[in-house]
């Protein structure tokens, strides 16, 4: 690696040269891949296209962008991706092994220090995120004393790190950014983490103060648009403004996330307050798609289909919307599971009613999801030793070759006789409406459909299939 920095880094320095008060809007990124899924990488800026970039014999890459613009940008190898900050005459190399990708991420060259800087804060954060929903469970006053507590350390680390490595404005907006979008969302979560059933009651009992923040919440901003924190965000404060909203003619009953009402609100508060329309369409499709896939009540489903159709201007994402709803009304309990083929790991191609010859699981996974990827193997590994009168099955629904998604279970020892692949991923997904990638499916003996929305890690999953067995 420290030879291949060195290669870089003078082809980078003459090129620098030659190119003088020429250009300087440009950058380069590099690195190497260890166990390598495919023999490219993806390289994207805000959900766009760059370029399809090829490793070469030794699994290293080399690439120029030209006219750059300044910002975020993001790599995907193997179904995976991470993100970047690039800037100008940035050189950037990364070497990352697959098996541990984000863990194993580090960065070098003309950049690493502030990527660094990011990669570590992502890290912390997902470790931060298991804290926050056990202190989500304190008092509003305790509660805020440890997330401000949170928050000062991370400005602290921000301010030592500015006054070392003095970088660009860039930086230092995006990384307030991250401190404060976490810190809100922190705020904007209590209510619904908190164990308390009595969602009205919790909100009644913060502080006055608590959502002050609001008053200076920018629902349109174009720079953070394609930006995962800020996305996540707004999705939270979405949700608890409808929660504050629908919590005025509940009559006092029990919130629950499916309740029409609710989801309605929720589409009506994101039409009232974001214009721009990347944002509104992202935010409106998100919680459509979101209420559509986990209610089966055909009558509720079509009253919000029709708000969402209403407000959005997204004309690719209705026509997505409308052939989704159709699927689910097509998958209720009492139907024939819809015919599709699945390939195992021999490449043969099988319908999926040759394989269902007893009550069975049908489960999926895909590498973008790669926590689910290996929860849901140890998962069923458990389930299938309680309940071996059950069949279950895993299928991958990338869209990808056999032989890739082969590659990535034998990477992790999970091949096994009840793998498969779909064979036509696209339309598939929508036939079945997997969304989330969590969808569980149980089908009985002779196909018909039990449930189509389960989820192996429901306290309720065991129940349901103890209701099969004993059928």
């Amino acid at each position: 690696m420290k030879w291949f920095l060195s290669i870089i880094i003078l082809t980078f320095t003459f090129l620098s040269c030659k190119n003088i008060n020429k250009d300087v809007n440009y950058a380069y990124i590099g690195g190497e891949i260890i166990n390598p899924n495919t023999n490219f990488i993806v390289l994207e800026k805000d959900e766009k296209l760059i370029d399809t970039i090829k490793l070469d014999g030794r699994n290293r890459f080399i690439y120029k962008i030209d006219n750059l613009d300044p910002g975020f940008y993001s790599f995907t190898h193997g179904g995976e991706f991470q993100m970047i900050l690039l800037e100008p005459q940035d050189s950037l190399l990364l070497r990352l092994n697959t098996i541990e990708f984000d863990e194993s991420l580090v960065f070098s060259g003309i950049g690493k220090k502030k990527n660094n800087y990011f990669i570590n804060e992502f890290l912390e954060h997902e470790k931060q995120e298991k804290y926050i929903f056990k202190i989500c469970q304190l008092k509003p006053e305790n509660y805020i004393k440890h997330i401000d507590s949170i928050k000062a350390l991370k400005t602290n680390h921000l301010e030592l790190f500015k006054k070392k490595h003095k970088p660009s404005k860039l930086f230092s907006k995006i990384a307030q950014a991250n401190i404060d979008f976490d810190y809100y969302s922190h705020k904007e979560m209590y209510p619904f983490i908190h164990y308390g059933r009595d969602k009205v009651a919790i909100l009644n009992s913060l502080p006055e103060h608590f959502y002050d923040y609001r008053k200076n919440i920018n629902y349109n901003d174009e720079f953070f648009s394609k930006y995962h924190n800020y996305k996540a965000f707004l999705r939270k404060n979405v949700s608890n403004l409808a929660l504050q909203a629908h919590a005025k003619h509940s009559q006092d009953k029990p919130f629950k996330h499916k309740e029409l009402c609710y989801n309605l609100a929720r589409l009506n508060i994101i039409d009232s307050l974001v214009s721009d329309p990347t944002i509104k369409d992202e935010l409106l499709y998100h919680f459509a798609i979101d209420y559509l896939s986990k209610n089966q009540n055909i009558e509720d489903n079509e009253v919000l289909l029709k708000s969402y159709l209403n407000k959005s201007k997204d004309d690719k994402g209705k026509v997505i919307m409308e052939r989704i709803n159709a699927s689910i009304n097509r998958l209720k309990t009492g139907e024939k599971i819809p015919e599709f083929t699945v390939t195992d790991y021999k490449q043969h191609n099988h319908d999926i009613s040759s394989i269902i010859k007893k009550n069975t699981v049908i489960c999926f996974w895909s590498q973008a999801y790669y926590k689910h990827f290996n929860d849901s193997y140890k998962r069923i590994k458990e389930l299938k030793l309680k309940y071996p009168e059950i069949n279950f099955i895993r299928i991958n629904i990338d869209d990808y070759n056999l032989q890739r998604s082969k590659n990535i279970l034998e990477n992790h020892n999970y091949i096994s006789n009840n793998e498969y692949k779909l064979q036509n991923p696209g339309s598939a997904k929508e036939s079945l409406a997997i969304y989330p990638v969590t969808k569980t499916f149980i089908v009985d003996k002779n196909n018909t459909i039990v449930s189509s929305n389960s989820n192996l890690f429901s306290f309720r999953f065991e129940k349901e299939l103890l209701g099969l067995i004993n059928r």
